[in-house]
């Protein structure tokens, strides 16, 4: 009765969509999250009769033969690319990044790690930081007497102090492209790291390479879709149900067969 397993791999594969979902709409209000999906394939077939099979002395051919399939299995679960709206929040070091493009910052590690959550802050030492204290890549720091500073679209920050006129140039943000960007490893907080699938990252100023612009005083909302995803979220629930039904049947088939005398 194979009709078990594949109704198995079946409610397996909701399972795992409903997770998905579930991560998805857990992260609706997370700065610069992306939205997954879960992706899925069908198992291998067992060949009953392989198609242009000779089935006869005279040459026939069977044009479409028996193929039975043996359920689903996931394949990936990929990142939706599409960036989520800029709220503008008017701080400092409050940056959104308009187009393509990940911030660089250094691990505890010593690894470089990727994110697009531009709620920076200010470390004791005048470094810029994530909200989890890693510095930015170059490393910047701002003098403990700059009044102001302002960062503007190719990423110069810039310090305004009491005793001069001129601004005076701090450093310069840079953001990371990669070919491949799906292929980027997810580690928590927001942070990516590089893989063998993602490629190296190529590292220039905003605004350069086919990279976005920086936004001084905006961060990037969540591109979760709440609609669809509970549209899914419905979907997911009725294909789990459909194939637990399945189950229900062939229990009750298997059971007819026992009580046949």
């Amino acid at each position: 009765m194979r009709a078990l397993q594949i109704a198995a791999t079946g409610m397996s594969a909701q399972q795992t969509r409903v997770e998905v979902i579930s991560n998805n709409l857990a992260n609706m209000s997370t700065t610069g999250y992306n939205a997954r999906r879960a992706e899925f394939a069908d198992l291998h077939y067992q060949q009953a009769s392989r198609p242009g099979s000779v089935t006869a002395a005279d040459g026939t051919v069977i044009p479409a033969g028996v193929q039975l399939g043996l359920g689903v299995r996931p394949t990936a679960v990929s990142i939706s690319l599409q960036q989520g709206a800029l709220i503008q929040t008017g701080g400092d070091l409050d940056l959104a990044i308009e187009g393509d493009g990940y911030l660089e910052v250094t691990l505890p590690s010593g690894i470089s790690g990727y994110t697009r959550d531009g709620g920076l802050k200010r470390s004791p030492e005048g470094l810029i930081v994530t909200s989890d204290g890693y510095p930015l890549v170059p490393e910047i720091a701002i003098p403990d007497d700059a009044r102001a500073i302002t960062i503007n679209a190719d990423g110069e920050v810039y310090g305004y102090f009491s005793d001069r006129i001129e601004p005076e140039l701090l450093g310069q943000i840079t953001l990371a492209g990669f070919a491949n960007e799906k292929g980027l490893e997810a580690i928590g907080s927001n942070l990516f790291i590089e893989t063998a699938a993602s490629g190296g990252a190529q590292v220039v100023d905003p605004g350069q390479d086919g990279l976005g612009t920086l936004r001084q005083g905006y961060l990037e909302e969540s591109s979760v879709d709440a609609v669809r995803e509970i549209t899914e979220l419905i979907k997911a629930q009725r294909g789990y149900e459909l194939n637990a039904k399945v189950i229900t049947a062939a229990d009750q088939m298997l059971s007819a067969t026992v009580q046949v005398r």
